[in-house]
């Protein structure tokens, strides 16, 4: 993985951040992509080749690792942090987007050209609805999938034995998942910073529209006085 390309992405993202945006960012490197790097990716790297169930049919643990485990939660929370760190990156592409049609009408009418952004930073006109939509839809992408994992893992906990019944197994057999304990205390973990994150892009677009409606309010008792 290329670290300065990756610095570059996170400097300017935080360029263009709100200060509750850049608690959200530090908290997702810090919190949950260095712990998933780290740590997460280790503890579930042996989940499947030590799931053992107490039966010698050929197919049965497959088949039950299968049912308990429809998706790693390394996978999900790998499609998660894709998800949730993207449209930042919208946020980038837009102001580059508003930087380069300033440098074409630069050099294409000189020095006296009308300036269609001062600032193009600032987060007015497209921006503020493409920063408002990109917290709404991490917001969202994260609510879902806490609710996917609550759906597959209820409660977000895994049990040290597990009944199997499915074809081919014999009859009812135990199952026994890999460091179930080690497990359960990385999911909370992960639960809860997610939740935290959700917290943060919530506020933070309260906060964004909080102070564009009295910026509006301003504005209109400023004109009302004249």
């Amino acid at each position: 993985m290329n670290w300065g390309v990756f610095e570059g992405l996170l400097s300017g993202v935080n360029k263009y951040s709100t200060a509750f945006g850049r608690v959200w960012l530090s908290l997702v490197f810090i919190f949950r992509l260095l712990v998933y790097l780290v740590a997460a990716e280790r503890v579930w790297s042996d989940d499947h080749k030590d799931f053992d169930c107490n039966t010698q049919q050929p197919g049965c643990t497959n088949v039950c690792f299968d049912h308990f485990f429809p998706v790693s939660h390394i996978r999900l929370w790998a499609l998660q942090l894709i998800l949730v760190t993207c449209p930042s990156l919208l946020v980038i592409m837009h102001v580059a987007y508003r930087e380069a049609k300033e440098q074409r009408l630069r050099e294409t009418k000189g020095d006296n050209y009308r300036c269609i952004y001062p600032n193009p930073g600032k987060k007015r006109g497209g921006l503020w609805w493409t920063y408002l939509l990109s917290l709404i839809f991490k917001a969202g992408v994260d609510v879902v999938f806490l609710y996917i994992f609550y759906r597959f893992y209820r409660n977000y906990t895994l049990p040290r034995v597990v009944k199997c019944e499915l074809p081919p197994c014999p009859n009812v057999v135990d199952c026994f998942i890999s460091r179930p304990t080690e497990k359960n205390i990385f999911t909370v973990f992960m639960v809860v910073t997610t939740c935290v994150c959700v917290v943060l892009n919530l506020v933070e677009a309260t906060y964004l529209i909080g102070k564009r409606c009295l910026e509006c309010l301003e504005a209109r008792g400023g004109d009302n006085q004249r």
